[in-house]
């Protein structure tokens, strides 16, 4: 069932509003803003791929080869991880397969999806940790897009605070009380949106060394956001009956082992090169050979150039001065 909840920000001198879960209906059925902004998420995910993945010569159609098969394996496997950890909540198939109130987990999707980026990018021959590269701060970006879902959904949300930016919160998931709480899913939305935006100038105004250097980068802040963030949710996943949170100490995993990977790398230059590169060389060696003539030298051919440009002036300014 989906919900209307009363929000407001006191603290930061925003008054209560109401917000309604549904989007609209359409032929009796109702459909959930959270389906929409994950959807959005997603779209905005294969645009952002799309950019990238053009600057070392995937295309655009490789990068769509890639969507129909990770976008739907991504969200079977974000809906099986949190099925598998609630198993006791659900009576029925169909409650299995409705999404509509949330319900996914982002571990779940990035195991099934990086498993379908890997058998993909056997297939099309292109390199895994490149195409990786280009879509990981995609991913990034559809999560901080898509906590906006929770928020709709009204969930998501930490304990009860006096923080400055708490939430007022009344849904049935307080129990009709009205509470104010962490924003949890404000948090993480305005943590992984900075690490889109670093993410991106690292790779612009420094760039990587190594196929792969971006994963590390853009999975690792977002297990360092993670780690803290869930320690204030009160709707975790727990290991049994441990006070473990699954999501915490996989968080704490990915960060500080993609932590260790980055420093090892950046101590041992890794000597393979960029795969943009190979494949710009590749490229030139085959053009090279249906041509049937051995490649230019690129500084000759600029050089030969130049000296015929300014032959041409020469020769121009010659016809001036005998007029």
């Amino acid at each position: 069932m989906l919900r209307i909840s009363k929000i407001a920000f006191p603290g930061l001198g925003i008054g209560e509003f109401s917000v309604n879960s549904t989007a609209f209906t359409i032929f009796g059925m109702e459909i959930a803003w959270y389906a929409l902004i994950i959807t959005f998420g997603m779209v905005c995910t294969v645009i952002y791929t799309v950019l990238q993945a053009k600057k070392i010569g995937i295309t655009f159609d490789d990068v769509i080869d890639y969507a129909l098969f990770t976008i739907p394996f991504g969200v079977i496997g974000a809906r099986l991880y949190y099925v598998l950890s609630e198993i006791d909540q659900y009576d029925s198939f169909l409650e299995v397969i409705n999404i509509r109130e949330g319900g996914l987990a982002i571990y779940g999707g990035i195991i099934a999806g990086t498993i379908t980026v890997f058998v993909v990018s056997h297939f099309k021959k292109i390199n895994f940790f490149a195409f990786g590269d280009c879509v990981a701060p995609g991913v990034l970006l559809a999560q901080g897009i898509g906590r906006w879902g929770n928020f709709m959904n009204g969930e998501a949300f930490g304990y009860e605070t006096d923080w400055f930016c708490r939430m007022q919160l009344q849904n049935i998931l307080t129990g009709g009380k009205v509470m104010e709480v962490h924003p949890t899913f404000l948090y993480e939305s305005l943590w992984n949106l900075l690490g889109v935006l670093l993410v991106y100038l690292f790779a612009r105004y420094i760039g990587k060394k190594y196929d792969g250097q971006l994963i590390l980068l853009t999975f690792g802040w977002y297990g360092l956001g993670r780690m803290f963030i869930e320690g204030l949710r009160t709707d975790s996943l727990y290991i049994g009956d441990t006070d473990i949170r699954v999501s915490q100490l996989l968080a704490g995993i990915i960060f500080f082992s993609f932590l260790a990977m980055l420093i090892y790398f950046h101590f041992k230059k890794p000597t393979k090169p960029l795969y943009h590169k190979v494949a710009a060389k590749a490229e030139a060696d085959t053009n090279v050979k249906k041509a049937g003539k051995p490649a230019e030298n690129k500084e000759s051919t600029d050089t030969e150039e130049k000296i015929g440009f300014v032959e041409k002036i020469k020769k121009a300014i010659e016809k001036l001065w005998q007029k």
